[in-house]
């Protein structure tokens, strides 16, 4: 890991947030690093209950929780609200220390199963020099996937949003190049390099479950969500698969199987957008302990009124 200094005190207003950043760097820096010390399988269940017992209470993530889950699935019984309070932190916290762990996590679960069907038309892909655009979502853990296709001879790029959080940014970074490379960040030159590998033949992937703030509403989980097309609209331009890929954690917490998913047929983008919706959808029906409910998928879903 990488070390970082604390931040010299700077312009009144911009100091805190700078010392925020830099004690929650060392903090994250602290624990991967203690864990270390532990057997992998022992160090990502240690860090799967922190995240479900401490950091998820802390980071008040258990209201976002419940309110996303009082919107999808207000029927829901509160004793499984509460163990969707613990387990949600807690797989995120397994997947965070998964992709810190590098060559460990890789030699976990480079053998992991495939399923899904879609197989053979990635390989045929790969074969051929088609461009493929994989699309998944936050659920399990989607670098397992990029890992086990990558052990198939996929050549797979991916691209990240930056944090704010600059120090723990730079060491996440480092930490998803160990498992794969190129990973480009979500900007303009990031997007340009990204494009340019995909022309090239190779396979990039999309994460397609994010709050676009200037998406289309598009309805997930039986409410309106602003969504992103640009995973369709970049297949239908570039002659590209359209594949839908997961890493799905199993019941023993550190072990996966991969969906590969059939290729998206082209169409436009707004309905093949829907079909990876549709794919998310029932995946998160199927596994809700795995499923980041803490993002704010469905702010500002209001559709406009008629007048």
């Amino acid at each position: 890991m990488t070390q970082s200094s604390p931040p010299t005190p700077a312009k009144a207003g911009t100091s805190p947030q700078r010392w925020k950043h830099w004690a929650e760097d060392r903090l994250s820096a602290v624990l991967l690093g203690a864990a270390r010390v532990l057997p992998y399988r022992q160090r990502i269940a240690v860090l799967g209950w922190v995240g479900a017992n401490i950091i998820g209470p802390i980071a008040g993530l258990r209201p976002r929780i419940r309110a996303n889950l009082a919107l999808i699935a207000p029927d829901l019984p509160e004793h499984d609200i509460r163990r969707l309070c613990r387990s949600v932190p807690g797989n995120m916290a397994r997947a965070l220390a998964e992709t810190f762990a590098g060559q460990d996590f890789i030699d976990h679960v480079k053998d992991s199963p495939i399923e899904g069907g879609g197989l053979a038309a990635l390989e045929q892909a790969r074969d051929t020099g088609q461009p493929v655009v994989l699309v998944t979502a936050h659920l399990g853990n989607y670098e397992a996937a990029r890992i086990v296709l990558q052990e198939r001879g996929c050549k797979i790029a991916g691209i990240y949003m930056p944090m704010r959080n600059e120090a723990f940014n730079a060491r996440y970074v480092a930490a998803m190049s160990r498992i794969g490379t190129p990973v480009f960040p979500r900007n303009r030159t990031g997007l340009a390099g990204l494009l340019k590998f995909l022309r090239r033949g190779g396979m990039i992937g999309l994460v397609a479950d994010h709050y676009m703030d200037h998406g289309e509403l598009m309805d997930f989980m039986g409410q309106p969500a602003r969504t992103a097309l640009s995973s369709a609209e970049i297949a239908l331009k570039q002659g590209a698969l359209l594949v839908p890929v997961y890493g799905i954690r199993q019941p023993d917490g550190i072990s996966f199987r991969v969906r590969v998913e059939p290729p998206v047929p082209h169409s436009d983008p707004a309905t093949m957008t829907r079909a990876l919706n549709a794919s998310v959808e029932a995946l998160v029906r199927t596994h809700m302990d795995q499923w980041m409910w803490s993002h704010k998928r469905w702010k500002k879903n209001k559709r406009p009124t008629k007048t």
